[in-house]
């Protein structure tokens, strides 16, 4: 009887920060994750005529890639048949090479360094855009929306932050000329640090009419805190990772209104907007909390997988692999495909910013 039972349930891993500074972001993707093996569960798991039971095993990488290794370890030895996530890249990048040694598929609903689908792991996946569209896009808004002139960036180090950062000056170096766009200076932080004084004297310094930020919410925050002290009301942009309610509650009266410009690495064309607010309206009936970022994309992304592992007709990792790589998912937030690297095609972005510290959707780009 026990082995029956072991058959007819499909283990998936779910992996985030769901402790740490960023742990309101991490507890977001996990309850996206939750919302999709509750309704899935609740209609009932039909693959291969068999019914099936989803579990989802859901454990905290604190935004530390040697915690992300040993975690991915944990899950591969519980013999999960997929994972969603990881949250961040500086995790999901070293955990992927052991799902791929394992061949386990990953879908990161949040990570978006280049270097992940880079690696050329057939088990690696994401669906929302990467650092190259982000920063690109980015870079576009600011030279041509925003007419920055003088930009300073600064980074936190860490796969995400500097990634970004990289991308969006590599743009603003490429494209600058025909706006009269420059970088006038590049600081550098971390992920952890709270005293920002050092960096942005230096930046004042520079005389920049805009900061450019690659880095988390956690910190963007006491740097908008900081910068007011300093006598600095310049725009502020960054990417994802600060786009969400973290920034204003951590700002608190130093963020003004439009002062701050982010982008979140997806978004749905006005004809799928329906959908994508009746999963807000659920996710808050749900949970009693708004979505921070990334909850749908965690909710699309398990989705995805499952639905691959029904059209394969196995929750085997080698039968629905090649399956998923191919498959094309009617999500929340839009269609969802994957080209030959497990990056997702057509991928789009939503440009944002806080009034009454609210998040404003300004416009989506691709």
């Amino acid at each position: 009887m026990a082995t029956a039972q072991a058959e007819d349930i499909i283990k998936i891993g779910h992996v985030a920060a769901t402790s740490g500074g960023i742990a309101h972001l991490g507890k977001d993707n996990e309850n996206g994750a939750r919302m999709a093996v509750d309704e899935l569960n609740a209609k009932g798991v039909v693959i291969g005529g068999k019914k099936y039971r989803i579990v989802l095993q859901a454990e905290d990488d604190a935004a530390d890639p040697k915690q992300g290794t040993t975690v991915a370890q944990k899950l591969v030895d519980a013999k999960v048949q997929g994972v969603i996530g990881h949250e961040t890249s500086g995790t999901t990048i070293p955990a992927s090479r052991i799902y791929h040694d394992a061949g386990i598929p990953q879908i990161s609903p949040s990570a978006s360094a280049i270097q992940y689908t880079r690696q050329r792991y057939n088990t690696t996946f994401r669906n929302v855009a990467n650092d190259e569209q982000l920063g690109a896009a980015l870079a576009r808004y600011a030279m041509q929306n925003m007419k920055a002139q003088r930009i300073a960036v600064i980074d936190d180090r860490t796969a995400y932050g500097k990634g970004l950062a990289d991308e969006f000056i590599k743009n603003v170096k490429r494209h600058g000329a025909a706006t009269g766009s420059s970088i006038v200076n590049t600081q550098f932080t971390t992920d952890k640090a709270t005293d920002f004084n050092a960096i942005l004297t230096a930046v004042k310094a520079s005389k920049p009419d805009m900061i450019f930020f690659g880095g988390m919410d956690a910190v963007s925050g006491p740097m908008l805190r900081q910068m007011k002290q300093l006598g600095m009301p310049l725009r502020f942009m960054g990417g994802d990772g600060m786009c969400s309610d973290g920034v204003p509650r951590l700002a608190g009266e130093a963020l003004a209104d439009d002062q701050v410009i982010c982008a979140e690495a997806g978004g749905v064309e006005p004809a799928q907007e329906k959908g994508l607010a009746d999963f807000r309206v659920a996710y808050r009936k749900k949970f009693g909390i708004e979505v921070q970022t990334y909850a749908p994309y965690a909710y699309d992304a398990l989705m995805t997988m499952v639905e691959a592992m029904q059209k394969a007709g196995s929750p085997d990792p080698a039968k629905y692999l090649p399956v998923l790589a191919k498959s094309t998912h009617k999500g929340v937030t839009g269609n969802i495909t994957f080209d030959e690297r497990g990056d997702v095609k057509d991928g789009v972005l939503t440009i944002f910013t806080f009034r009454n510290g609210k998040r404003v959707k300004l416009a989506v780009v691709k």
